[in-house]
């Protein structure tokens, strides 16, 4: 990067490293994106020094060069609602602290000059990163209703709080979030449910009043009471809450995490529809819930193995309770009907393990998941074939069934 930034030097130009990686330097997080700002040079002269460079970008020119995103330091006006109405100017008379002025937050509002080392913070980005507080750079903030979900986010990923008056400017955005693309709303929803503490996310966009807006499945939980017995933390929506940051504690490096966080997400939005009457029971809320997953998924474009884990997690959460007194054929039918789906035993036992960690032994959650692959792997219908050469199509299938509940018998007779 020093050879790129003194080719720029010596056309007149200066280059930056900004936003998150300024930040993240500061705070020893590991730094996984960066990007570059260019103050004194014309687009004509950025792809002449750098006639490789990939230009992309509708709005404004942001170029790929080795790897890194590189654009000239440009002001931006809000034209119109939403996200995307705003007029961009680039010149090489706009300067460093001019291009910051734009950034949404103070901790983003920061920029290192790559050749000196010298950090340029106009807006005591360094000081709110070291105290963990997320503030708005500047009035501007309130133009871009997207950032109401960046924050929520950040505040996730960094487990830092938000200033009072940045939350003010939050709400003032909220008339403007409906107009923001379903597909923008994801990508944030990946990344919260990516971090390890996903549950932030969802707890600041319900302290500003924004919850209902692209997650009303998760705002009609609040208020739905539950068993104190079971559930002493309070409503669904604070189970909820619970369950999700305990799944993500037990899926960290697990390839399918993001499916099975969202499962533990939606596992009881079923009790967002059980009628006040029937409080603090929700007959069949695990079945609901199927509906409630399938709309929400639509509504939002999700990822369709989202939605299919989603499902399966609603559907089938509540049955590890009666597991152990399922007669052996219907825990074959479980075993079997569960394997099959793109959640699986290993991630229904994980949303059934953050479902009931309070009080419950690790060794009972995970029956239904370790017996279940100990008869998938030792009864299968390979095994069928070779001991029973005469056996034919339906016959074997038959036979494999009858097989799996024998070993269910000898290995997990049920409970009286």
């Amino acid at each position: 990067m020093i050879s790129i930034a003194q080719k720029i030097q010596k056309a007149g130009g200066t280059l930056y490293l900004v936003g998150g990686a300024v930040r993240d330097e500061i705070v020893n997080r590991p730094i996984t994106d960066e990007d570059y700002c260019i103050t004194g040079l014309t687009q004509e002269q950025f792809t002449n020094l750098f006639p490789g460079a990939i230009k992309q970008g509708k709005n404004f020119p942001v170029w790929r060069l080795e790897g890194k995103e590189f654009a000239l330091a440009r002001t931006e006006q809000k034209t119109g609602k939403g996200h995307t109405h705003f007029h961009t100017q680039t010149s090489p008379e706009i300067t460093i602290e001019q291009d910051l002025a734009r950034r949404d937050l103070s901790i983003n509002s920061m920029a290192k000059e790559v050749l000196t080392g010298k950090i340029i913070d106009p807006y005591n980005g360094k000081q709110d990163s070291k105290q963990k507080i997320l503030r708005a750079t500047s009035t501007h903030f309130s133009e871009d209703p997207l950032r109401v979900y960046r924050v929520a986010r950040l505040a996730a990923v960094l487990e830092f709080t938000i200033e009072r008056q940045t939350e003010a400017q939050m709400k003032k955005l909220i008339p403007e979030l409906s107009t923001l693309s379903v597909e923008r709303i994801t990508e944030e929803l990946k990344k919260a449910l990516d971090t390890d503490k996903p549950s932030i996310f969802f707890r600041v966009l319900e302290k500003i009043g924004a919850l209902s807006i692209h997650f009303p499945e998760l705002q009609s939980l609040i208020g739905a009471e539950q068993p104190i017995k079971y559930h002493p933390e309070g409503d669904a929506f604070k189970h909820t809450m619970m369950t999700l940051d305990e799944a993500a504690k037990l899926t960290q490096n697990h390839p399918n995490r993001i499916a099975i966080r969202f499962s533990s997400l939606v596992h009881d939005v079923g009790k967002g529809l059980t009628p006040k009457s029937e409080y603090p029971h929700h007959y069949g809320h695990d079945q609901k819930g199927v509906a409630v997953v399938e709309q929400m998924g639509k509504r939002l474009k999700l990822p369709n193995k989202w939605i299919s884990c989603g499902k399966t997690a609603c559907r089938e959460h509540m049955r590890e309770g009666i597991f152990p007194e399922m007669k052996p054929a219907t825990k074959v039918d479980f075993i079997e009907r569960v394997n099959k789906t793109q959640l699986g035993l290993e991630g229904l036992k994980i949303v059934v393990w953050a479902d009931q960690a309070n009080g419950r032994t690790q060794e009972k959650e995970h029956d239904f998941a370790c017996l279940g692959k100990q008869m998938l792997t030792q009864v299968t219908g390979k095994k069928i074939k070779q001991n029973h050469e005469l056996l034919t199509g339906l016959m074997i299938k038959e036979k494999l069934r009858e097989e799996r509940i024998k070993w269910i018998k000898i290995n997990y007779p049920p409970k009286t």
